[in-house]
């Protein structure tokens, strides 16, 4: 089984072309608000690439709770922003989450065509893995982990979050050269994760808008068992096994 890491979400269609089971990863924070909400209760997130079409979606469906990011920060009249912290608080029952952010929405259109989209990160690094590697054995294809970066640009945080996941994947599999790069700097950052990832420049720029917490909060391994699942134009909880 090959295992590949793209370093720009636009290049998941290579992936989608072999069928590859596909990895969102958005670090800070799309990925870790997904699956703090869903852990939280939320019964569905329906990822919105703009903030003008998430307007449209919630006069379509008010009963949808608006959520997002611009610049890190709750656009106007949203109810939520894209606080991993603030998604584990709530208790929001079955309720659905449209949700906009800068880039980690965007990844999730760049994929949708996937036959299976998982949402990663350190949070269920493990349970996505073992997930992940489950359904490419089934399908008898390979696994992709797309990287959502910041407006198309590498991330730090993203390509760790990468090495996380891969390193909770069989030996047998073959990592390409990225792949295995991605998981040697893991290992290397892995005793001293958070202030690793606060190293990096979409980390800084958290940290001066107010939103340290959220850094410390995206980078616990492990803490969660809940595989988001894009299914048609929704992210829906499942548990690994």
């Amino acid at each position: 089984m090959d295992v590949n890491v793209e370093f720009w979400a636009r290049d998941t269609k290579n992936a989608v072309k072999r069928g590859d089971v596909v990895i969102i990863i958005d670090v800070l924070r799309c990925s870790s608000s997904i699956i703090a909400a869903l852990a939280s209760g939320v019964g569905g997130i329906v990822p919105i690439k703009t903030v003008r079409e998430a307007r449209e979606v919630s006069r379509i469906h008010p009963e949808f709770i608006l959520s997002g990011e611009r610049k890190g920060v709750k656009p106007s009249g949203f109810k939520y922003g894209n606080s991993p912290v603030a998604f584990s608080k709530i208790k929001l029952e079955g309720a659905y989450l449209i949700l906009t952010t800068t880039s980690g929405t965007n990844a999730l259109s760049q994929a949708k065509e996937a036959k299976h989209v998982l949402v990663g990160g350190f949070l269920n690094a493990k349970s996505i893995a073992e997930t992940a590697y489950n359904l490419a054995i089934k399908e008898s294809e390979g696994i992709t982990l797309a990287l959502s970066g910041k407006k198309g640009s590498f991330s730090l945080e993203d390509f760790l979050g990468a090495g996380a996941i891969i390193g909770d994947l069989p030996d047998e599999v073959t990592l390409s050269d990225a792949a295995q790069a991605a998981l040697l700097a893991f290992r290397g950052a892995k005793s001293s994760l958070t202030e690793v990832v606060k190293q990096g420049n979409h980390a800084k720029y958290l940290v001066s808008i107010g939103f340290e917490e959220d850094i410390r909060f995206s980078t616990q391994l492990n803490k969660y068992k809940i595989i988001p699942y894009l299914k048609g134009e929704v992210v829906i909880p499942s548990k690994s096994t």
